[in-house]
């Protein structure tokens, strides 16, 4: 199952009311690419496919296509604001390897 931080509900909670389009949910997937192999993608969707995991997470809805869904079990995902930049953070148990960068891995 996959686990979001407080900040990282507030940021996500933050982007679906900035949005000028009807939004559902968030899409966590993970795609082919990066230096690792792997990487997170996010969007804003208005609504799940049928083949979808949807993981409800208090008021937020999370959409998973089932090729990510083992590759995101036991994920957690913050949000990090700091002096450095601000972004969306991956912690994968999974993960058998990362880049410098944290947005890409190998499984």
């Amino acid at each position: 199952m996959l686990t979001l931080t407080e900040n990282a509900q507030k940021a996500i909670s933050r982007f679906i009311m900035g949005s000028e389009t009807p939004v559902g949910g968030l899409r966590i997937s993970v795609t082919g690419g990066g230096c690792s192999g792997l990487q997170y993608g996010m969007a804003l969707e208005e609504s799940a496919n049928d083949e979808d995991a949807v993981i409800e997470i208090d008021e937020l809805k999370i959409f998973v296509d089932p090729l990510s869904a083992p590759m995101l079990n036991g994920v957690t995902v913050d949000f990090l604001d700091s002096m450095e930049g601000s972004g969306f953070k991956f912690d994968n148990p999974n993960a058998t390897n990362s880049c410098g960068c944290g947005n890409s891995f190998s499984a």
